[in-house]
């Protein structure tokens, strides 16, 4: 009110942004966005969420459109589901009405910058699974079957929307140049061309090809590996803050 201005975002969201940008020291692109994703999925609480409970709650939305949009109070209703189980399971980490605001907040900034409201059903899936805990290949089986026909087949359009929904997470952060920018038809058309101009692709060819890492792809298993590193620790000495053993990546 005192500077009459209007803010989309929430004061926590707010600073966690200010704090993902000591980030942009890192060299490697694919490991800085990985490690902002990283910051991000966890100060959402998403690393505590394991993919087959995100798809239950789906289900138990009804939010079986794909197409459809959702309104915000729908959305909210959604996550309120999954914080309240993840609160269950993990008392001292959730706090379920920050959690709710501040995941919707993450959602509308990727998937709905013009802030109509509304976001697509598929978009605010495909958001939630990437970022849940699990697997990697289990991560690729579960994306490939949201945006798969009743034949369990994908063809361009449909790999076309799950990587177009997938690229906007580092495109939020400012990080799309690095993995194509936002133009996806090149890995839609490697993919396809990996699999001899088939119309369409199964989920094995679908992982088969997100083993080779495509560009518009790489944070994804990125990702994985930092948070698997996180713990790893080196018998190794730092040449310029002298810290030994090094802790996480290395």
């Amino acid at each position: 009110h005192e500077t009459q201005t209007t803010c989309w975002d929430h004061p926590k969201m707010t600073d966690l942004f200010q704090s993902l940008a000591d980030l942009n020291n890192v060299r490697f692109s694919a490991y800085r966005t990985a490690i902002k994703i990283r910051r991000l999925q966890k100060a959402l609480c998403l690393d505590l969420l394991d993919l087959n409970t995100t798809s239950e709650v789906f289900k138990q939305h009804k939010l079986s459109q794909n197409d459809q949009l959702i309104g915000v109070q729908d959305v909210i209703s959604c996550l309120t589901t999954i914080y309240s189980g993840l609160e269950e399971k993990h008392k001292d980490m959730v706090n379920v009405p920050l959690c709710v605001d501040m995941c919707l907040n993450w959602l509308l900034n990727v998937y709905d910058s013009g802030r109509t409201g509304k976001i697509r059903v598929q978009s605010l899936k495909i958001g939630l699974m990437s970022l849940s805990k699990g697997l990697l290949e289990e991560k690729y089986r579960y994306l490939f079957k949201e945006v798969a026909g009743p034949t369990e087949m994908c063809d361009q359009r449909q790999l076309g929307l799950l990587l177009h929904d997938a690229i906007q997470i580092p495109r939020q952060l400012g990080e799309v140049a690095a993995f194509g920018g936002s133009n996806i038809e090149p890995s839609v058309r490697s993919c396809f061309q990996q699999n001899n101009n088939k119309p369409e692709i199964t989920v094995k060819q679908f992982i088969d090809w997100m083993r080779l890492e495509p560009q518009s792809m790489v944070w994804l298993p990125v990702l994985h590996r930092v948070a698997a590193a996180e713990t790893a620790k080196h018998q190794a000495k730092c040449n310029i803050c002298k810290e030994c053993p090094i802790v996480g990546f290395r």
